[in-house]
């Protein structure tokens, strides 16, 4: 039987009291997420899929693990389920975690190259490719799928989505720059090289507004919310057009892409090299 079909077996029988065989099978499910070998979601012919088995795999370890005390000592106390310690890791993993207060959850991949500046926060079943950047108050939630080369600024927020099980999570693919105070929610798509100004917020509620290419992008009950490749996304508002909002004069937020990357805004985060 593969590591699939017993995590598949483990979960499905919720009245089976944890034993050895749970806890053998979790830790190399755990092992496997921490290498990178499986992951909550993976890119398959140009489309992102969710890995179901694995996202039961991960609600599986919160179900057998027991509350544990993880505290450093009195006036550092810390309490998590026993199955999710924090991530042990050596100078051998490449990646740069600055003294200051940040936290790495066991059972995300973090890539060599990655910078964690404090205080931040990697979830279970994450996934941060190389050479990224998580800056100071960034999140990155369980389950979501953050690409090479990215940057994730100050305090911006990237939700997870590990549950409903079928639901993708958040996507970020390779190259992107994530402004500060940015909030990508809901499953959204944000592909390879677009860059999000500071205070972008992107839900699966909200449709962004493609002024280049005059048009609307929406998550639908098929299909999540996806920024195009090099787009722009600026906060933006738009008009109440019925009713007492029309009335008086209100506008709701709304992202707006208002160019594509182009060499000035290629230059502008070139810096992002001299931090690695």
């Amino acid at each position: 039987m593969d590591l699939a079909q017993t995590i598949e077996e483990l979960f499905s029988d919720r009245d089976r009291a944890p034993g050895p065989e749970h806890f053998a099978a979790f830790e190399e499910f755990k092992q496997k997420l921490n290498s990178g070998e499986i992951r909550a979601a993976e890119k398959i012919d140009g489309r992102w899929r969710v890995n179901h088995w694995v996202k039961r795999g991960i609600l599986l370890g919160f179900r057998i693990g027991r509350l544990e005390n993880f505290s450093i000592d009195n006036n550092f106390r810390f309490y998590d389920k026993s199955t999710y310690p924090p991530k042990r890791f050596t100078m051998d993993d490449g990646f740069r975690v600055v003294p200051g207060g940040s936290s790495v959850r066991d059972g995300c991949y973090v890539g060599r190259g990655v910078t964690c500046m404090p205080p931040m926060f990697i979830n279970v079943g994450a996934y941060v490719d190389s050479d990224t950047m998580v800056d100071s108050h960034a999140l990155v939630g369980s389950c979501a799928q953050v690409g090479k080369r990215v940057h994730i600024s100050a305090a911006a927020q990237i939700g997870g989505v590990l549950e409903p099980i079928g639901e993708l999570p958040v996507i970020v693919e390779d190259d992107v720059l994530i402004g500060g105070n940015c909030g990508i929610y809901e499953g959204a798509i944000v592909r390879e090289a677009a860059v999000l100004a500071a205070g972008t917020i992107l839900t699966g509620g909200t449709p962004v507004y493609d002024l280049v290419k005059d048009a609307v992008y929406r998550k639908t009950e098929n299909s999540p919310l996806e920024i195009p490749p090099g787009a722009v996304v600026v906060p933006g508002s738009r008009a109440i057009t019925k009713g007492r909002g029309a009335e008086l004069g209100i506008s709701v937020y709304t992202p707006v892409i208002v160019k594509y990357r182009d060499q000035k805004t290629d230059a502008s985060v070139r810096l992002e090299d001299i931090l690695r």
